[in-house]
């Protein structure tokens, strides 16, 4: 009996002990731009994220507009989204993302934001310029060629946007999507500050299509720092946890994705130009199912996951191609200067 109960005390402490894990749900510096140079021979996009929306246009689209309806979560291609009563021409102008050289870091995403001058409240969301897929199982080459995954029964590709798989195939995070989380313990973001009073807040979207901001704090420091949200509803204790017994097939694990920051300006604060610097976000979080070897494949069986996820990928790639179209024909309308109207330089200097 006494060897029983060590065995067991042994087992709580190890569940208890190995609650929660920890990835990188988005690392900028693997969204560098390396692949489908412009015509001054820089690149463009990021080739782990590319992303073709021509397979959702219509037979309307010209060959050359097809061919720019690609996008991916390169660091220049971010939105900086205000609020209505900050919008207007200047503040949309003045704010963009650039990627940015780091002696600690290499490469990180480098966002300038212009705040209306006024005395009021005001926000501005950075976020990704399209909604990252949470089932995305194709690939893609250093040309930006976008194949299709092999698809088999009983297989469910994972999303290239959960990252690389390492040596057991396990994706390591890094691209946008983490998978199997259940109750969420930290939330950490790597920001450099520059002595603004700004406070800044996280957007997750749950598998649910539920979008959450947790406020992480304020970037009235300098330099590198870590700011981080610790849930206060968290239970660490097992024993002190409720029960649930939820079934295991063939529910699909629920994943978060990243929905963009939020910079927050208080109306007492000065507005104009604000600047600063993300180098990644992670979670610490409870797995929502345990990764363990069953007897029967079920999946393997019966397919149900595996069609479920192909049927809201294709409803996905809609949504975003729908997006990326109307962006393409509002590229096309805008007007188009010719030499009468292109002003030569210096030539206001001249009497």
């Amino acid at each position: 009996m006494k060897r029983i109960f060590i065995l067991v005390v042994v087992t709580l402490l190890a569940v208890g002990s190995s609650f929660a894990d920890e990835k990188t749900l988005i690392d900028f510096s693997k969204l560098t731009a390396g692949i489908l140079p412009d015509e001054n021979d820089v690149p463009t996009q990021n080739q782990a994220t590319l992303m073709d929306f021509s397979n959702e246009a219509t037979s309307n689209f010209t060959a050359r507009q097809r061919r720019n309806m690609i996008s991916s979560l390169a660091i220049e291609r971010w939105d900086v989204v205000f609020a209505p009563s900050s919008q207007n021409i200047t503040t949309k102008h003045l704010s963009y993302t650039r990627e940015t050289e780091s002696k600690a870091f290499e490469k990180v995403m480098g966002v300038r934001i212009h705040f209306p001058t006024g005395a009021f409240n005001s926000w501005a969301a950075v976020k990704p310029p399209f909604a990252i897929p949470a089932f995305e199982g194709t690939t893609v080459d250093e040309e930006g060629n976008i194949t299709e995954g092999e698809e088999g029964a009983g297989t469910v590709t994972p999303s290239r946007f959960e990252g690389e798989a390492d040596d057991e195939g396990k994706p390591q995070g890094g691209l946008g999507i983490i998978k199997n989380v259940g109750a969420i313990k930290s939330i950490a973001v790597n920001v450099y500050g520059l002595n603004f009073p700004h406070s800044l807040s996280v957007i997750l979207i749950d598998d649910k299509g539920v979008e959450k901001t947790y406020f992480m704090g304020y970037l009235n420091f300098e330099g590198w720092g870590e700011l981080r949200w610790d849930n206060p509803a968290y239970v660490q204790n097992v024993r002190n946890r409720e029960v649930r017994v939820d079934p295991i097939y063939p529910d699909s694990t629920p994943y978060v994705k990243f929905g963009g920051f939020i910079v927050q300006k208080q109306a007492n604060v000065k507005g104009g130009d604000f600047i600063t610097y993300f180098k990644d976000v992670k979670l610490i979080y409870d797995q929502a199912v345990l990764e363990e070897e069953r007897d029967i494949n079920d999946e393997g069986r019966w397919n149900i996951v595996r069609d479920r996820d192909n049927s809201r990928n294709t409803t996905e790639l809609q949504r975003l191609g729908q997006i990326q179209m109307q962006r393409e024909l509002d590229l096309d309308r805008q007007a188009k200067e010719g030499p009468a109207f292109q002003r030569t330089p210096g030539a206001d200097d001249e009497e």
